[in-house]
């Protein structure tokens, strides 16, 4: 059995420190994310931030004294400077969408639902197959296979409607969903599957309506924000690059992770 799957055999460990029990059952994403955070708890400890007798995380749990001691590490260690005017009307000018109002989006979906006891591996696989099969098609005339496979696949009542979801915006939607839908430009089956707190969906978007285009001055600030938090993710990843560089891993792969916190 590889690590990918969700078993693990041995217990991981950072600098001796073990992340979980040897009875605990995590995907490698949620031992990333423990990982990274012993790190940090770790760091804390050394910089004086943090009692030593501070419980570790074997128990996936972190102490409210960690969790302060490790924002302060990360206030004093990352630098965050303030994005260029000219930088932050770039990124307005190429986001055009993100920064309009009454943007709706016209969708439709399969759902292929996690509930307890789904084998996620060959749901997963049954979701990748439908996506291919449908990217392939896409924009075919003769049949309409989106509407036909969401009646048969679909684990939503959409799916008698042929998934359709109707016109959207965005608070009707997840906010893991509505991230996948919004902002962007792109019409037709998504090419990749949207994760959910439901389960995986394969999307088509029919229509966009793009609403109102904001003028920078009357967004700027959310501009600033977006910027600053793009420049704190670069910064945080570079920060646990070093910590991981330095310290004895063993039984979690740091690397594999484009988010250095999975939330």
């Amino acid at each position: 059995m590889s690590m990918n799957d969700t078993t693990l055999l041995t217990r991981a460990s950072i600098n001796g420190v073990a992340l979980h029990a040897l009875d605990d059952v995590l995907t490698p994403d949620e031992l990333r994310q423990r990982a990274y955070s012993e790190l940090l708890r770790q760091e804390a400890i050394r910089q004086g931030l943090l009692g030593a007798d501070d419980p570790s995380l074997a128990d996936g749990i972190t102490s409210e004294a960690a969790t302060s001691a490790i924002e302060a590490l990360l206030e004093q260690a990352l630098t965050i400077p303030d994005p260029s005017e000219e930088a932050e009307r770039r990124h307005h000018a190429a986001h055009q969408a993100t920064y309009s109002t009454g943007e709706r989006v016209h969708a439709r979906h399969i759902l292929f639902a996690v509930t307890q006891g789904t084998d996620v591996v060959a749901l997963r696989n049954r979701a990748e197959t439908t996506l291919l099969d449908l990217r392939c098609h896409d924009g075919s005339t003769t049949v309409d296979r989106f509407a036909k496979a969401a009646s048969t696949l679909s684990n939503c009542p959409s799916g008698a409607e042929g998934g359709s979801l109707g016109w959207l915006v965005n608070s009707d939607c997840a906010p893991e969903f509505a991230k996948e839908l919004f902002g962007h430009t792109d019409v037709g089956v998504l090419p990749r599957l949207v994760h959910s707190r439901f389960g995986l969906h394969v999307v088509e978007v029919l229509e966009r309506d793009p609403g109102q285009e904001q003028a920078f001055e009357s967004v700027r600030g959310a501009v600033t924000l977006a910027l600053r938090q793009k420049t704190y993710v670069t910064a945080l990843r570079q920060y646990l690059g070093l910590l991981a560089g330095a310290a004895q891993v063993e039984g979690v792969d740091l690397e594999a992770s484009d988010s250095p916190l999975v939330q």
